[in-house]
């Protein structure tokens, strides 16, 4: 029960702060939607280092962070403050560049460590922060206000329905997934339900952004609430992995009910370059 409050505190504070953060501060291509993504890139890359290091890994938490929130970063610059377009890809190799050149004055005491390092290093890179860094990119979309909170409800909204419909109707359909137990059936079609519906008010409630130019608006919307709903159940269940691996039920503790920062974006972030693809493709 505390744990259920706790969960329903967190939805009902971060949802409105969401909307607000993205519909009232869209300047410079909504900077402080950007700089948020940042620090979740950088929180969850240290605890995603955090979880490499019960396989072995050491990379330190500081340099994690960095590393994690190179692609953002450098996204950012590019679409708040007109840097390069090429800001991304420069930044990623500095990065391997960094992971490589530094260890070079490893003592020789440390050399079993090493690969470990370079190997967490590229992954804290790519994880979380390369794929937040698409709803950075959504900022550049005309119009892009509701594009971007279509987004964040059609997944955080799925995420939510599916843990309640888990928890009032999932009792005996759990266990489908070994990453991930105690995730059922019920709650799967809970979760798609609402990122459908959301799709469906995207199209039908916003049609100067959501303009379909392939089928109609109706197939559009559905499509891209369903395709995004499934994305975001994976990423879910992949963190799930990640931390099975581990041996850690959750990433962090530093938001109640829920865990670490990884655990509140697995899903937002698999489900963003999915997201901004299917855009193109449906409304481009």
């Amino acid at each position: 029960m505390n744990k259920l409050i706790q969960r329903l505190l967190v939805f009902i504070i971060g949802v409105p702060l969401t909307i607000c953060l993205v519909l009232y501060f869209p300047q410079k291509n909504h900077i402080a939607v950007n700089v948020a993504v940042i620090l979740l890139s950088a929180l969850g890359a240290i605890e995603f280092a955090g979880m490499l290091k019960k396989k072995g890994s050491t990379l330190p938490s500081w340099e994690a962070a960095i590393l994690g929130s190179l692609a953002p970063l450098a996204m950012t610059l590019m679409v708040s403050f007109g840097w390069s377009g090429q800001s991304i890809p420069m930044a990623l190799t500095l990065g391997a560049a960094w992971l490589l050149v530094s260890k070079v004055f490893t003592g020789a005491d440390k050399f079993q460590d090493i690969n470990n390092q370079v190997v967490g290093g590229f992954a804290v890179m790519i994880y979380p922060g390369l794929f937040m860094a698409w709803i950075i990119r959504m900022s550049l979309i005309p119009l892009s206000d509701m594009v971007i909170l279509m987004f964040l409800l059609m997944v955080m909204g799925n995420d939510s329905l599916a843990w309640a419909a888990g928890m009032l109707f999932g009792k005996g359909n759990r266990g489908i997934v070994p990453a991930s137990p105690n995730k059922s059936i019920a709650g799967f079609i809970g979760g798609f339900i609402v990122s459908i519906l959301v799709g469906l008010g995207a199209v039908l409630f916003f049609p100067l952004e959501f303009s379909p130019t392939r089928f109609s608006a109706p197939l559009s919307g559905i499509l891209l609430g369903l395709i995004c709903g499934i994305a975001g159940t994976l990423g879910d269940l992949g963190e799930s992995a990640l931390k099975r691996s581990a041996g850690t039920k959750d990433s962090g503790t530093i938001i109640p009910g829920r865990g670490g920062i990884l655990d509140t974006i697995d899903s937002i972030a698999l489900a963003a370059p999915v997201y901004y693809g299917l855009y193109w493709l449906l409304f481009n």
